[in-house]
């Protein structure tokens, strides 16, 4: 029966891969005659998850062991301790986790998941995979064998009816939207372009959460690092008074970018289109649901704010460009990229010098023509918005979001220097302009205590310091000491952020501040935050034991390690315990949430 074959794959995406992994299932399900549907998360009816047979559930980590936004509601409801242990026991899963071994608490929303669905009853399909987006081929190098894994364990749960076959990989399957061209006349809606607001004939009542965003207004876009440092950092004020948005020290502004002008306009000329045409799209799956465009859409706004045409494209791009190659010597090549055997030498040609998506196009241009309008759906993948740590205080600036951005700019063997979408996009604009930028709030992983006797140690170099200027900030506003903050950054004269705040603070008792400059001695060993840390030790130690928090922020490469074991050594030598009991201790205070990283790659 065609029910028995219904598989449902529901995704929680931060970034996008979980999405695109979901939908690499769902083609390979239908190549196979299941009947797939992928919905995300939390666009689930998580009451009828009691009736399914057969379900994939494809999740990433976020932060600190955190669901993916579009997760929370479900990770919410099914790890209510109410919920009955037999609630599940009609229902087979599998499970595909989405990591960064970087992360203390790698793949930890897979791992938790599917323990929680085997308490509920569910019958596991197979192990749950955790891909790892360091592995030298990323997440790719976990999610292809485990998909593979699955289809066998699926076909022998389900087989093919007596005259089917799997469909063979070379044929293109449908699109999932069909286009209609507009003829001009069509009305236009509210619609945010070129960081500008565009009130067209049918206006829509705004609310502020992901599908329709706050468009904040740009007062200022100020650089913060002098001009011959190499790091441009920017601080971007943005005025949302009437929004009646509100956040705490800790929250997150999610922005969403629009791709970078030139490489708009290299794209739409490129592959010979339009820029002012307009179109609607229609569904051609019903299980699918149409994208958050506006109707109807021109191809320029497509272009600016949804196709993710500079992202470094997966594994998964180029199978669906595959589909679409004639010319002998493209199909050749893309075969070998999208062969097993071919990982290394794709993960060389894409992964290792972060080639784009645009710059894949341009190297296949047969192919590339080859491409009808409404399949650029199906390649392309859908651009992601970028979340910052809000860097202000609304008790200090009422009405008012603070982002300190740093810009994204850097070279590979590639001749064009590779840069940040969001934050290349942030730089360029103009306050004499009226700007907007589309945002919405929603809780850090942070979580600073509300006691205002507490005292709290912060640990930010560079822009990590972002999220304690918003605490600092609050306290100050109202008169409240006990904050110690650990700055570093290359040089006290090109990239200290904010140094006549910490002087203002520190002068009238509000703020303790140490600082690490790891250049301004080039014949000195590089000073960081964490030989501060050891030399001001007995100081944190004393703060420690009276329930102080600690907090660090920042890059996750090797920082928030070397910080940790420079917590455990002062720990050791000042409470004069073993190594053992220090960690115990700290332990402790991650258990407490007294001790509490927020880190990125």
């Amino acid at each position: 029966m065609a029910s028995e074959r219904r598989l449902l794959i529901l995704f929680g995406s931060q970034t996008g891969t979980a999405q695109d992994v979901a939908e690499k299932i769902s083609r390979e399900a239908r190549r196979r005659h299941f009947l797939p549907k992928v919905v995300a998360l939390d666009s689930y009816n998580i009451a009828e998850l009691i009736q399914e047979k057969l379900v994939v559930f494809v999740c990433s980590t976020t932060g600190q062991g955190d669901p993916p936004d579009n997760m929370t509601t479900f990770w919410r409801f099914i790890m209510r301790r109410n919920l009955p242990k037999d609630s599940l026991n009609q229902l087979s899963h599998a499970v595909l986790g989405l990591g960064d071994s970087s992360y203390q608490k790698f793949n930890f929303v897979a791992k938790k998941l599917h323990k929680r669905l085997l308490q509920l009853g569910s019958t596991e399909v197979l192990n749950v995979g955790l891909a790892d987006d360091l592995h030298d081929l990323g997440a790719d190098a976990v999610v292809y064998p485990w998909m593979e894994n699955l289809w066998e364990k699926l076909l022998a749960m389900y087989p093919l009816e007596d005259g089917q076959q799997i469909i063979p990989p070379h044929v293109r399957p449908a699109a999932r939207f069909s286009v209609t061209f507009c003829d001009g006349k069509d009305k236009i809606l509210n619609v945010v372009t070129n960081g500008n607001i565009e009130c067209g004939r049918d206006a829509r009542v705004p609310t502020w959460f992901p599908a329709q965003p706050f468009p904040a207004k740009l007062i200022s876009n100020e650089r913060v690092t002098s001009p011959d440092h190499f790091q441009d950092t920017r601080l971007i004020r943005l005025d949302i008074t009437g929004s009646n948005l509100r956040y705490d020290p800790g929250d997150v502004a999610v922005v969403c970018p629009q791709n970078m002008s030139d490489t708009v306009d290299d794209f739409i000329s490129y592959m010979k289109l339009d820029p002012d045409t307009e179109f609607t799209l229609q569904l051609n799956d019903p299980d699918a649901s149409l994208p958050k465009l506006p109707e109807p859409c021109s191809i320029k706004y497509l272009v600016e704010n949804y196709l993710d045409i500079n992202c470094v494209p997966r594994r998964s791009f180029f199978e669906m460009l595959l589909y679409f190659a004639e010319e002998e010597r493209e199909k050749e090549k893309l075969e070998e990229f999208t062969s097993s055997e071919g990982q290394d030498d794709l993960f060389t040609y894409c992964n290792r010098v972060k080639r784009t998506l645009l710059e894949v196009l341009h190297d296949f241009p047969h192919t590339s023509a080859n491409i009808p309008f409404e399949y650029l759906f199906d390649v392309i993948p859908v651009l992601q918005p970028r979340s910052f740590s809000i860097a202000s205080s609304i008790k200090a600036h009422p009405g008012e979001i603070q982002l300190l951005v740093a810009v994204v700019k850097y070279k590979t063997r590639i001749a064009l220097p590779r840069r940040g979408v969001c934050s290349t996009w942030l730089s360029q604009l103009d306050p004499a302009q009226i700007s907007h930028i589309p945002l919405w709030i929603k809780k850090g992983t942070i979580k600073f205590p509300t006691d205002k006797t507490t005292s709290v140690i912060m640990v930010g170099p560079g822009t990590g310091v972002a999220p304690f200027r918003s605490f600092i900030e609050d306290r100050v506003s109202e008169n409240v000491p006990g904050s110690v903050l650990y700055f570093g950054c290359r040089y006290s004269t090109k990239d200290f952020y904010f140094h006549e705040e910490w002087k203002d603070y520190t002068d009238k008792a509000l703020l303790k501040l140490y600082t690490a400059f790891s250049r301004d001695n080039e014949d000195a060993d590089r000073y960081y935050v964490q030989h501060a840390i050891r030399e001001s030790g007995e100081s944190v130690w004393n703060l420690l034991k009276q329930n102080a928090c600690f907090f660090i922020a920042g890059n996750a490469k090797n920082m928030p390690d070397a910080v940790r074991e420079e917590v455990k050594s002062v720990i050791v030598k000042y409470g004069q315990l073993s190594q053992e009991e220090a960690q115990n201790y700290m332990m402790k205070m991650d258990q407490e949430k007294r001790y509490q990283a927020e880190t990125w790659s």
